[in-house]
């Protein structure tokens, strides 16, 4: 087997991981394994991120050897990521039905508790707790050999300690004996139905990525010999030329060598407004041509292009180092190994003091059972349910419980311009007229010569307009603007040097260009019949309720910062709009520039960070903050890359889920409050045997589900939860 000398990046597909303490065993045999410089191992994408100089099945040795597997990620597919949870859903629903009548027998069969009836509870149970739930049994021996204890242990421990106790009680076969049966199967039960609820979030990473790769154009048109030939864009090489037509998708990097257009690239910078093309331009793969046909030379294919590279930004920022780890978990390795201990001490301590039989056992099982699992493994869950439940009635689509968990932290809000603060489409909002004419009569000489062009500003002017009229003559100048005849006049609509080099005098035209651009407008220039007649703002209007929502959020504390590829001019106009501080406004940022951004902020304040966006450009400045946010009315990249959606681009939408995680997380401390209480004052109780006199274990039993009801029941008060 053949040694790699260098530092090599790999990603690894990791399998049979349960919780954050898993990802933390991985991660440590990873970096003890010699030849590995770093590794990080992340539990959301179930994915290791490794720099070594060995070879791959070295570092799948490691993995297995802490009782896991790996397999090494390949290319990447639109398809590789989609995660199938129907086998834990099979598994949650199957338990639930099987459990159902376990527990309606044990309470309501008391009164008929024949051996025939405990033997059909034992059944049902033990199917439930060893054949449906033995994955929990599975992963607590594999944590006991490496000497820890998790949540696995946890739910093991409890449920086979009902299990177990019931059991020899109805061999016993004593009148009046109470079984547990229930209180096993029901902890199994409601265990697995949250193992299936988690796993139907665990697509998101994938989900992303799949989005980014959809779209890579499928074929690309190449020129040889003369003519041309469709071929798969895949199969470009650097040098190749390519021949992109108007409404296509340019198939890769490159370079214009002939033609002239104007090229959408809001699919990767988020901003509305085309970018003008001409020879020697750079253009970037999955945009699309707009107006002119273009021939291209490709410059970067594969991994090396822009979409690609983004695509591994997303990876990246998704794989790096960042786990929750559950409060559960957290004090599981203490918890669990104390309750065996005073099970034991209490055991011990009743037969030295003379208790001989299930004396000495009952409170040792008492013990055992009040200190079961059920409520803390309810504590956080059933608020999240709730919560997010509530946050959907509300049009807040939260795509992972850990994100509404980090909401509550939030201290800034990173809000991208065109699609999130704005409406994301061009808009006619300025008409400055000079001379003569009037601006009603501007607006329809305007309208009326861009009726035939395809270009976005010109539809902008379209829009502008109440009717129209047809032009006698249209042409179209590719990059530079347009000429018609409307009404017998002669229209000339385009650019400074368009109208300059057709003989208009512009006097006056540079300060009416300068107060419009100050104010964040794109500047388009009108004569008629050879006259300046008016200057053209088209502008991206901020959306309604926008600035409500920055008031918001600063009155829960939150500092709001604007992030944006457009111009300085345009993004700081639309900041005094909304109210942000000029000195929070960052703009002229690139798409990769985004995530750096993010990654300083978050570096230089401390504080966790949210990122508010719509487009593809977002989605690494999505993946890299503490939480990230789309606009529902964004594109389905940035929406997959985000932890949360905001349905209907309502940014006012922001603060409520802000809110609404800040009361849910008090729920859950309140939850944990009452589970880890309950264990701190029942498990005394229990050691001391002053359960006896009230049914021992019974009582327990009942004490757990009381705490279980306890725990429910305050998250359901989330359900009447008051948004502002």
């Amino acid at each position: 087997m053949t040694e790699v000398r260098d530092l090599v990046p790999m990603t690894l597909e990791l399998k049979g991981m349960r919780c954050a303490s898993c990802a933390g065993r991985i991660e440590r045999a990873l970096r003890e394994t010699r030849g590995v410089n770093d590794a990080s191992v992340n539990f959301a994408t179930e994915t290791a991120q490794v720099h070594a100089a060995v070879d791959v099945e070295t570092l799948i040795r490691a993995v297995r050897s802490a009782g896991y597997e790996a397999t090494l990620r390949g290319e990447r597919s639109a398809d590789d990521s989609d995660v199938d949870d129907s086998g834990e859903r099979r598994l949650a629903i199957a338990a639930l039905a099987l459990s159902t009548p376990v527990m309606l027998l044990g309470m309501f069969g008391m009164s008929l508790h024949s051996f025939s009836i405990a033997l059909v509870e034992a059944a049902l149970s033990g199917i439930v707790i060893f054949g449906l739930g033995a994955q929990f049994f599975v992963a607590a021996w594999r944590s006991a050999r490496h000497g820890s204890a998790n949540m696995d242990t946890l739910v093991a421990l409890g449920a086979s300690a009902a299990f177990g106790y019931s059991l020899w009680a109805m061999i016993r076969s004593e009148a009046h004996q109470h079984y547990y049966f229930e209180s096993g199967a029901m902890i199994v039960s409601l265990i697995l139905l949250g193992r299936w609820l988690e796993a139907r979030a665990k697509g998101r990473a994938g989900a992303a990525i799949s989005a980014l790769i959809a779209l890579r154009p499928i074929t690309a048109r190449l020129r040889r010999s003369g003519g041309e030939i469709e071929v798969p864009a895949e199969s470009l090489t650097v040098g190749d030329l390519v021949v992109v037509r108007p409404g296509e998708k340019i198939p890769a990097d490159g370079v214009v060598r002939e033609g002239r257009s104007s090229v959408d690239e809001s699919m990767l910078t988020g901003e509305s407004i085309p970018v003008e093309k001409d020879v020697d331009a750079r253009v970037t793969g999955a945009t699309v041509n707009q107006s002119g046909a273009l021939v291209i030379e490709v410059s970067r294919v594969g991994d090396q292009s822009t979409l690609m590279r983004i695509v591994r930004l997303v990876e990246d920022a998704q794989g790096s180092k960042a786990p929750i780890q559950r409060v559960a978990d957290r004090v599981s390795s203490i918890f669990v190994p104390v309750v065996l201990a005073i099970a034991a001490v209490t055991a011990i301590g009743w037969w030295l003091f003379g208790a001989v039989g299930a004396n000495a056992i009952l409170p040792a099982v008492a013990v055992l059972v009040i200190a079961c699992p059920c409520a803390l493994g309810l504590a956080t869950p059933t608020a999240m349910l709730v919560g997010t439940g509530r946050a959907a009635e509300r049009g807040i689509l939260i795509r992972e419980t850990a994100s509404l968990e980090r909401a509550q932290s939030i201290g800034i809000v990173v809000l991208d311009k065109t699609g999130t603060l704005t409406e994301g489409h061009p808009t006619l909002t300025d008409v400055r007229c000079v001379a003569n004419f009037g601006e009603a009569e501007i607006r329809a000489l305007a309208a009326a010569t861009e009726r035939r062009s395809e270009h976005p500003l010109a539809r902008a002017i379209v829009e502008g307009a109440q009717s129209l009229d047809e032009p006698s003559e249209f042409e179209n100048f590719t990059g530079e603007g347009v000429r018609a005849k409307v009404r017998g006049h002669e229209i000339l609509i385009g650019g400074r040097r368009f109208l300059e080099s057709r003989g208009v005098i512009l006097s006056g035209a540079e300060e009416l260009e300068r107060d419009l651009d100050a104010g964040g407008r794109t500047v388009v220039l009108m004569a008629v019949d050879g006259q300046l007649a008016a200057a053209l703002g088209i502008s991206d209007p901020v959306r309604a309720g926008a600035r409500e929502a920055v008031s918001r959020l600063r009155a829960l504390g939150i500092d709001i910062f604007l992030l944006s590829g457009d111009r300085p001019a345009a993004a700081n106009a639309a900041a005094v709009q909304v109210g942000i501080a000029e000195d929070h406004v960052r703009a002229g940022v690139r798409p990769s520039e985004k995530a750096d951004e993010i990654a300083r902020l978050k570096r230089e304040s401390g504080r966790v960070i949210a990122m508010v966006g719509d487009g593809i450009n977002d989605a690494p400045a999505l993946a890299t903050a503490d939480v990230g946010i789309a606009m529902g009315s964004g594109t389905d990249v940035a929406i997959a890359a985000a932890s949360i959606t905001l349905l209907h681009g309502d940014l006012n939408k922001l603060a409520d889920t802000i809110a609404l995680s800040r009361a849910t997380l008090r729920t859950i401390r309140m939850n944990l409050w009452w589970a880890f209480g309950y264990n701190i004052v029942g498990i005394p109780i229990a050691a001391f045997g002053l359960l006896a006199a009230f049914g021992g274990p019974m009582l327990a039993a009942g004490a757990m589900a009381l705490s279980s009801l306890s725990v429910v029941g305050n998250s359901l008060r989330l359900r009447k939860f008051r948004f502002l």
